[in-house]
């Protein structure tokens, strides 16, 4: 005889109801097969109507792939954004309602005549959403079509610095590391492609390559030093960006008030202009915003999206941001890996910082040229889910939301910071998945469709 406690059918211990090993249960007294098999033959000659077994979510095998379908789609991370976008777009508009002077003056006898309030939160909230989408996409005012898609393709121009910075933060973010550098990598980009285009004297097109060239040298060579500090010594890229945005912002200050940068006979901060050929063109007429950069902003997106989802340099990216220590033991040189990163990564936030110079009319080079670029562009790389197509798409839509944002400041009196905070709520709901899944009732990702009975009958006859 064995001292071992008893089994049950599985090879596991069995267990009493208080979870003491040794006492058998109903699987080890075989109780709880006969009651299967007896549930199992009832159910073989019972009558099962079709309502009855759609009722059961025990359909046929096309509904059961529909319900399966409906159910990856309810748990999917672009619903998960859309409706992030949604909650952050009802948050606004209570706060632009709140902030209304009519609706405050319609709210003060609200219970003596409550439609005043609701008409007056109507007109403020849609009027206010209306003038964003005139504002951001199409002006339906406008006599003509080429002036009503003005509005659009001035958000694009808005939209293709954020896109650019947003990839190469999307791109970290991909293999597990943190830029927030790239403020740091926008100035310093920036900062050498208007250098060359304001002392070089090259042709037509030659000069414009050269200068963006050098802006991605500028701001691969600042993410450089964050990547081999992490891989040499084990410096947390957190701490490191930070620092040397504050590191850029005073360099750049001193080089406009040096003759490295500063116009000649010039006591302000400022360059000279920059030379035309080296400016970014405009792609359908000086009357548009839109020019060049958007093409390289559209060729940077195809670009991240082969490389980390058709190359093996990507999939390393990918390896070492799901576990570097698997990585490792796999034979991949993770310092090495890390440190490319960083260059690719600053390289794309570099081309924002030359789109900023470059693409703004050749005014030059001043300080806070970066605009607030590379703290929007961790936004946008999350609203993208780090995803290049979906960057892209999160590019554009705060490049409406920002144009839009002016128009409905000018025509609603609205605050410019309503659009600050609707950029704020969805990054709060987009870090929060199961708080939009609580709020709209989704299922979790990897949840199962229940099994109906006659799925049950079959494992239970397998059995």
């Amino acid at each position: 005889m064995s001292d071992l406690p008893p089994q049950n059918a599985s090879g596991e211990l069995g267990e009493d109801n208080e979870g003491r090993p040794g006492i058998p249960t109903l699987a080890d007294t075989g109780v709880e097969n006969a009651a299967t098999e007896a549930v199992a033959a009832e159910a073989d000659t019972a009558p099962e109507s079709p309502h009855h077994a759609g009722v059961q979510g025990d359909a046929g095998p096309a509904s059961n792939r529909f319900s399966d379908a409906l159910r990856q789609i309810l748990a999917s991370s672009g619903l998960l954004t859309v409706l992030a976008v949604v909650i952050s777009l009802v948050i606004s508009g209570v706060l632009i309602a709140a902030t209304n002077a009519q609706v405050q003056a319609a709210a003060a006898y609200f219970f003596g005549r409550p439609s005043d309030t609701f008409i007056a939160i109507g007109q403020a909230v849609g009027g206010a959403y209306a003038s964003l989408f005139q504002g951001g996409v199409y002006d339906f005012t406008a006599p003509d079509f080429a002036t009503g898609i003005m509005p659009l393709l001035s958000s694009l121009s808005f939209a293709t610095p954020l896109i650019a910075a947003g990839l190469g933060i999307a791109v970290a973010f991909r293999a597990g590391l943190f830029n927030i550098g790239g403020q740091g990598m926008v100035l310093i980009g920036g900062a050498a492609a208007g250098w060359i285009g304001i002392n070089w004297h090259l042709p037509f097109g030659i000069h414009l390559l050269v200068a963006v060239a050098f802006g991605l040298l500028g701001g691969a060579l600042w993410a450089f030093i964050v990547g081999i500090l992490k891989a040499r010594t084990g410096a947390h890229e957190v701490i490191v960006t930070i620092m040397l945005n504050y590191v850029a912002i005073y360099l750049i200050d001193y080089l406009l008030q040096t003759p490295v940068l500063q116009a000649p006979g010039s006591a302000q901060p400022k360059s000279a202009d920059i030379l035309s050929t080296a400016l970014l063109f405009p792609l359908f007429g000086p009357q548009y915003g839109v020019n060049f950069g958007f093409v390289l902003a559209i060729a940077a997106t195809i670009y991240c999206w082969w490389l980390l989802n058709r190359s093996s340099l990507g999939f390393k990216f990918r390896a070492i941001g799901e576990n570097p220590k698997a990585a490792r033991v796999a034979g991949m040189n993770v310092n090495r890996v890390i440190v490319y990163v960083f260059i690719i990564s600053g390289a794309l936030v570099g081309l924002a910082g030359a789109y900023q110079t470059l693409g703004q009319g050749g005014g030059g080079i001043t300080d806070g040229f970066d605009a607030g670029i590379g703290f929007n562009a961790i936004t946008v790389a999350l609203l993208g889910r780090s995803r290049p197509w979906g960057v892209f798409a999160a590019g554009i839509l705060f490049g409406i939301v920002d144009a839009g944002g002016y128009a409905m400041q000018a025509a609603n009196n609205v605050d410019i910071n309503i659009v600050t905070v609707l950029q704020a709520v969805v990054v709060l709901f987009i870090a929060a998945p199961p708080l939009v899944r609580a709020i709209f009732r989704l299922p979790a990702p990897g949840a199962k469709r229940k099994p109906g009975p006659r799925q049950i009958r079959k494992e239970a006859v397998a059995k």
